[in-house]
């Protein structure tokens, strides 16, 4: 007999580098019907070292990776087992990680997500559940978005779940089957560009809304293959490295230009992925507090009714579900959905250590 209440810990670092989220989460379910609580919770920034090896950690030759993740499995260990110390955690069902995707190619069956070595759970000393998209992509899918299943059990009553982070992606409801794809990039790029005028990131979108739109270049990038493709699909750093920043930096235009054009082309592309454009659309991730950004997708979709959670929702949903996952697998239940991903079958994903 399974259990009705679980006390995880959920861990997220997302490709934007803003650092690693943290969450204390308390779930319940009762006839099937989930509910949660965001306890304590915390993003704690990259040491500098960590942020300059992880920004170039796709170029890593194999030998490499194995000792950059040996390295990075200690320090998340240490990570997560001080922010239970600090917030004295006691009575935790488990830890549930997601680690930091480093490699995302699932047309050629690759995607790695380092920090998930089996020596995390000793480390913390805590039972740990993680490693959930691997299992996926040799089942033929793309290993992403994973999000989706916690969108459909804990906010069913919106009709669209929007996540900005480092990408755009979206869940809904078709055909009474979750389809959840990537849209494309928005922090991986808006900070990328920020960074060249010395700062962490656009702050709520000031420097954006005082550039001009660049008709070429929102062109061109509206005309990448990317956007003509057929859901499931998702996107990696390699889309940002090798398309995109080249694609940006061929225009010798202000930056202020290149964020305010790259702005509308993220809202621009996410009115177009939605299958039907009214509704009723909860959006979370870093991209909400960027109020220009928020302004553009709400002018592409007049009709939607938009809605921004509290802080703790904002923040820290992707380590909410993450921890969820955990729990489903704990429960051998799916908390993968094919009908996402494109795999032959739903399943229950990740590794258990501890």
């Amino acid at each position: 007999m399974f259990k009705k209440h679980y006390r995880i810990i959920g861990v997220m670092s997302g490709t934007s580098l803003d650092g690693i989220d943290m969450a204390q989460l308390y779930f319940t379910v009762e006839k099937g019907k989930w509910t949660f609580e965001i306890q304590k919770c915390e993003t704690i920034a990259y040491p500098q070292n960590w942020l300059n090896k992880l920004k170039i950690a796709i170029t890593f030759s194999e030998k490499e990776l194995k000792n950059l993740n040996v390295a990075y499995t200690q320090f998340l260990g240490e990570t997560i087992g001080d922010f239970i110390k600090k917030n004295q955690i006691a009575a935790i069902d488990a830890v549930s990680s997601h680690g930091h995707t480093i490699l995302h190619q699932p047309q050629k069956g690759i995607t790695l997500q380092i920090g998930n070595l089996a020596e995390i759970a000793k480390i913390i000393e805590q039972k740990v559940v993680c490693d959930f998209r691997v299992q996926d992509v040799k089942f033929g899918g793309q290993g992403a978005p994973l999000v989706p299943i916690g969108d459909k059990l804990l906010f069913s009553e919106y009709d669209f779940c929007l996540n900005l982070g480092g990408f755009s992606n979206v869940s809904f409801d078709e055909n009474r089957k979750r389809i959840a794809f990537d849209i494309s990039p928005v922090n991986t790029v808006l900070n990328f560009y920020a960074n060249q005028l010395g700062i962490d990131y656009d702050d709520q979108g000031t420097i954006a809304r005082s550039g001009k739109l660049h008709l070429a270049l929102f062109t061109e990038l509206n005309e990448l293959d990317f956007y003509k493709k057929k859901y499931p699909k998702s996107l990696g750093m390699e889309f940002v490295n090798e398309i995109i920043i080249p694609l940006v930096g061929k225009y010798q235009i202000p930056t202020e230009d290149k964020l305010h054009s790259f702005v509308e082309h993220s809202a621009f592309q996410i009115a177009l992925a939605l299958p039907i454009k009214k509704g009723k659309m909860l959006i979370t991730g870093g991209g909400a507090y960027h109020s220009f950004l928020m302004s553009r997708i709400q002018f592409h979709l007049p009709n939607m009714e938009i809605v921004i959670p509290d802080k703790k929702t904002i923040e820290f949903k992707e380590a909410l579900i993450f921890g969820l996952l955990g729990v489903l697998k704990l429960r051998n239940e799916i908390n993968v959905l094919s009908s996402v991903t494109g795999a032959k079958h739903d399943h229950s994903s990740g590794m258990i250590f501890g």
